[in-house]
């Protein structure tokens, strides 16, 4: 068995396993106004298992939203963790569904403390960990009562610390509003082979004592080398329309080096891609999706680390043909 390393979360005192469990996929196939939020229909038997063995692999960071599967996620938390103290939760707040079924975001006062308490009933803990606000946006934030909301629960004792999930492709705004004014205490961001665009943000974060969650190191399974042109999704599978065959395609081109470094150093694309993110002082941990024990497994095998050639070389990835490649991604979706 392989025992996660742990890293403390910035300058709290929580304590992290440097490779953590992203629920988002074990919410199963939710749908907001007709459009798949979820990651396709999920097993609920197998869901409990990936969680029970990622916790035999040393797993203690578990991150979480009130919006995957509309809830269902922090459910299978609770029924599988509970109020257990050796782990730590974290979830999100800010996404709601309308009267019209579609996606509504609210970071109003009202909403985040209605729906803090929905959380913990859900996930049956005497208080969040790390409770975010979910990709709320600079105007959210300079309207001030998002940020009322985290410091009064952080006052009641139902949250200990609080930060931001920032957004995909352009997270320093809101990343610099926090830090310049000392607000919050961690932020969550996409990191992976393919997008780099949050590194200034982990530098900057780290320097100032936040803790640092990376997202998406897998980049919706692109980096695992399992997917390629025949790959189909559901339609309650997010990735139907984000994964196009042109975007699918073009990424089998240009991670070619990616997998040559993997097959060099005989791990698979899977750890090189985790071990890429962890490589990177300033992250206190990496939350790839689990929803099976295999992947549970996989995940937690490590490497947790690369050397500084390895690092080097993906950078450069990077820089050559990644970055273009996330811009077509971006515009992809944008389209859609």
């Amino acid at each position: 068995m392989t025992g996660v390393p742990k890293n403390t979360f910035g300058q709290t005192d929580l304590s992290v396993s440097r490779v953590g469990f992203g629920t988002w996929a074990i919410g199963g196939a939710a749908t907001a106004g007709g459009v798949a939020i979820g990651w396709g229909e999920s097993d609920d038997t197998v869901s409990h298992r990936a969680i029970s063995t990622a916790l035999d692999r040393g797993v203690t960071f578990f991150d979480t939203a009130d919006f995957y599967g509309l809830g269902h996620s922090e459910t299978l938390l609770g029924e599988t963790l509970g109020n257990n103290s050796d782990v730590t939760i974290a979830t999100k707040v800010g996404h709601r569904l309308g009267s019209d079924g579609s996606i509504r975001l609210d970071y109003s006062r009202d909403h985040i403390m209605s729906a803090c308490d929905a959380s913990l009933k859900r996930l049956k803990r005497d208080c969040i960990d790390f409770y975010q606000l979910h990709s709320a946006r600079l105007s959210h934030l300079k309207n001030g009562e998002c940020i009322d909301a985290m410091e009064r629960l952080v006052a009641m004792g139902k949250v200990r610390y609080w930060g931001l999930s920032l957004n995909t492709y352009s997270p320093q705004p809101e990343a610099d509003y926090l830090i310049d004014r000392m607000l919050a205490d961690g932020f969550q961001l996409v990191l992976s082979v393919i997008n780099q665009r949050a590194l200034s943000v982990v530098k900057r974060a780290a320097e100032h004592g936040y803790g640092v969650i990376a997202r998406m190191p897998l980049h919706f399974g692109l980096l695992t080398g399992k997917l390629d042109t025949s790959s189909t999704f559901e339609p309650t599978d997010h990735r139907s329309f984000r994964l196009t065959k042109p975007i699918i395609s073009q990424s089998m081109a240009d991670l070619r080096p990616f997998f040559q470094i993997a097959e060099s150093l005989r791990i698979t694309p899977t750890a090189l891609a985790i071990a890429f993110v962890l490589g990177h002082d300033g992250v206190s941990t990496v939350i790839p999706g689990m929803r099976t024990p295999e992947q549970a497994i996989e995940n937690t095998d490590g490497p947790f680390g690369l050397a500084d050639s390895e690092m080097a070389a993906l950078s450069q990835l990077y820089v050559d043909v990644l970055e273009d490649l996330l811009k077509q991604m971006q515009e992809s979706e944008s389209r859609s």
